[in-house]
């Protein structure tokens, strides 16, 4: 499919479903991100809804300006996933032990680490890496350096909502690790400071919509949260690169009979800024649920505990501004899910996958997101499927 275009507006917006199965609150915000004069363009992807501060499925390309409330409160939140040597001959009839298992390794949830990991004892993790991202937590903005030892507890942990560890099989039988997470409550921290700052700044006063603030280049505020941003941006990362790392030794030490080996990890990012080139413009990219899907990355967009998730190869469409929806997108807000469905329902939805299946994950119920298979449908131009993964495992927080 390709994209139709949306008339009436400052910059027209590219969107990759039909506007009119679009709910009417995101394509107002969609409608107010185009009255910014810096906007360069909008490309919408088809797991559009509506989001805090900017709608989800949005890409919003800008000239010399950031918003900060577009990127959210969870910045660098994405997904990673890792194929292994292990097959589903190789799992047991029960995977009850190996759920718990790994919830024992990896905290769930608002919890962290009792201690810090010692990232120097694991296998393939980018020490270097994170001595550099943690060496400059002091130039942070100094409202979060009380912060410093919870951001240092949570790296190398879920968090709730939607974020997941799961198991899943490919359609060749092969095991793969995949997870879901972000910034943590670090992240968050930065975001909403920054978004403060933006709200109160005198460029953003006469805006239609107050979450719409932004930076503009060459202004001490710009380059503070810029600094910031990537920094959370890099933290979210390797947040996922170290539970990574302790979801395999839980799998290398469970599977005691062979050596599992693991291939290089897949990861991308699909709340962050990214600094591209389009149209001979050098643009600010900010993708609010969508993932870069340049051509030849390799993405992840997830379903639902039951759906599953694709690994994809991105097409290099530049009329998304070389992207793709971050996964099927929900359909109903949580609030809605917990009053339409019941625990019984989430039973039936989640047969055959290992998983919680409590009243406290209703709102992640298969049926509160939409379709994936017709989600993607809606981006064969953006992006080519690569295999698809069924979950067996799910964890959640």
């Amino acid at each position: 499919m390709s994209y139709t275009e949306v008339p009436g507006t400052r910059v027209p917006i590219r969107m990759w479903t039909d506007p009119a199965a679009v709910e009417g609150q995101a394509m107002q915000q969609l409608r107010n991100i185009t009255t910014l004069p810096w906007l360069h363009g909008l490309a919408v992807m088809p797991d559009v809804h509506y989001g805090r501060g900017a709608t989800v499925g949005s890409v919003i390309a800008m000239r010399d300006a950031v918003c900060p409330a577009a990127v959210g409160v969870d910045i660098g939140c994405g997904v990673s996933a890792v194929r292994t040597s292990l097959t589903t001959k190789d799992l047991p009839d029960d995977l009850a032990d190996l759920r718990s298992r790994i919830e024992a390794n990896v905290p769930v949830g608002p919890a962290g680490h009792k201690e810090p990991v010692d990232v120097r004892k694991l296998r393939s993790f980018p020490v270097a890496r994170w001595d550099s991202v943690w060496s400059r937590f002091g130039e942070l903005a100094s409202e979060v350096h009380f912060r410093r030892e919870r951001a240092a507890s949570q790296l190398g942990t879920l968090g709730g909502g939607n974020h997941y560890l799961s198991l899943d099989s490919d359609s060749e039988g092969r095991l793969w690790l995949q997870l879901h997470s972000g910034s943590r409550n670090i992240g968050k921290e930065l975001a909403d400071h920054h978004i403060g700052v933006a709200q109160s700044l005198p460029h953003n006063q006469d805006l239609v919509d107050r979450d719409l603030a932004v930076f503009v280049a060459r202004t001490p505020e710009m380059d503070a949260y810029r600094a910031d941003l990537y920094w959370a941006q890099e933290y979210a990362r390797l947040n996922r690169d170290l539970m990574l790392a302790l979801y395999g030794d839980v799998v290398s030490t469970y599977f005691t009979k062979r050596e599992v080996t693991f291939d290089r990890a897949i990861s991308c990012h699909h709340n962050y800024v990214s600094e591209e080139t389009y149209d001979g413009v050098d643009l600010l990219v900010t993708r609010k649920g969508a993932i870069r899907a340049g051509s030849g990355d390799l993405g992840i967009i997830p379903g639902s505990m039951a759906v599953g998730s694709y690994i994809v190869r991105g097409l290099g469409n530049v009329d998304a501004f070389n992207s793709a929806s971050h996964g099927a997108g929900r359909k109903m807000s949580r609030n809605a899910a917990k009053k339409r469905f019941t625990v019984k329902d989430l039973v039936e939805q989640t047969q055959g996958v290992e998983c919680r299946k409590d009243a406290g994950v209703v709102d992640e119920i298969p049926g509160a997101y939409k379709n994936l298979d017709r989600v993607m449908r809606h981006q064969s131009d953006l992006v080519e499927i690569v295999t698809h993964l069924k979950p067996l495992i799910t964890v959640k927080g």
